[in-house]
């Protein structure tokens, strides 16, 4: 039996992917300090005798090295997220992306355990070459703005993990995450699917912001954890760079009026400024589509539910909620 350490793992999509692993026959460990993942996530999984929970942070470079050198392997998923808390916490999200993830290179690289570290799409900045290629230069804003805080940090974790792997041969894997939605995501941090349904629920207005052209491409946690499983166990991705996301494309005012559909909803659709949600000077990136010729070639991956299944999960899942 296994023994994975997930760092972040109460959080939306580190709790989908302990239960995958327990169900695989894991023994799974999890160190959050609950700042932006909660406890209600992993509940359930607390009755299970081969999980258990840390609440501390990743900075607990005791316990940290402590969890590291007791497990086979390390899912390092413990970030910051959403737009509005980077926006909101720069300092915040610059030191927990950048000191949590050298703690867990660290140790991982006393103990030689494999690694996989989540990074994002918001690394490919103001890039113009669509789709996003994992070799294709990186566009940041300036540093300014604070917006770019969190592409910036996300990049350096990936020099970082790379500058290991090159060094040491540390077996880590990076992760680019594109658009993950699905249960237990919420609107709290700018999560723009979970707010445009919770909107569209309660009939209120489903603000959209900018001018709506702007298009993301959304995966399915379960499709994410599958691609993090397989990377994790692939030989051939240690020291990779690869995407992980859908090449679904959408613009977010489509999206609006799509959720508008799927949930029967008598919502108006409200434009709201950039200015006007994030402060003077927001800059956000027009298209944002992955290419997954990478994932495909080593770990034959493949986003096999789309933004219909995403939308239908995401809104029965707060219709329960509303039930319960």
């Amino acid at each position: 039996m296994k023994h994975a350490l997930v760092t972040g793992g109460a959080g939306f999509i580190g709790s989908h992917l302990c239960e995958r692993l327990l169900a695989t026959g894991h023994k799974v460990s999890v160190l959050d300090d609950l700042s932006t993942g909660r406890y209600s996530n992993i509940e359930h999984l607390e009755r299970n005798h081969n999980f258990h929970f840390y609440v501390d942070s990743v900075l607990n470079t005791a316990l940290t090295e402590e969890l590291i050198r007791a497990s086979d392997q390390v899912y390092h998923l413990a970030s910051a997220v959403g737009v509005e808390l980077i926006v909101a916490r720069p300092v915040h999200t610059i030191e927990s992306i950048v000191d949590g993830t050298e703690v867990v290179l660290r140790s991982c690289n006393r103990y030689r355990r494999p690694v996989l570290v989540t990074s994002t799409s918001e690394v490919y900045g103001k890039g113009a070459k669509i789709p996003f290629r994992e070799e294709d230069d990186t566009v940041s804003g300036p540093t300014s703005r604070r917006r770019w805080a969190y592409a910036c940090a996300k990049a350096l974790d990936e020099f970082l993990s790379l500058a290991y792997w090159y060094e040491s041969r540390l077996p880590v894997r990076i992760a680019r995450l594109f658009n993950t939605v699905g249960p237990r995501q919420t609107g709290q941090y700018g999560m723009v699917v979970p707010r445009f349904v919770q909107a569209a629920l309660a009939g209120k207005p489903i603000r959209v912001y900018g001018d709506g052209q702007q298009s993301r491409c959304f995966a399915h946690v379960q499709d994410i954890v599958d691609g993090l499983i397989s990377l994790m166990n692939c030989r051939a991705a240690e020291g990779q760079v690869v995407n992980l996301g859908n090449e679904e494309e959408i613009t977010i005012e489509d999206l609006a009026r799509r959720i508008i559909d799927a949930t029967g909803s008598s919502s108006p659709v409200e434009y709201v400024a950039y200015d006007d949600a994030y402060g003077p000077g927001f800059e956000d990136m027009q298209r944002r589509v992955p290419c997954l010729d990478k994932a495909r070639e080593l770990i034959g991956y493949k986003a096999v539910r789309g933004l219909s299944d995403i939308i239908n999960d995401v809104t029965a899942e707060f219709r329960s909620r509303a039930e319960g």
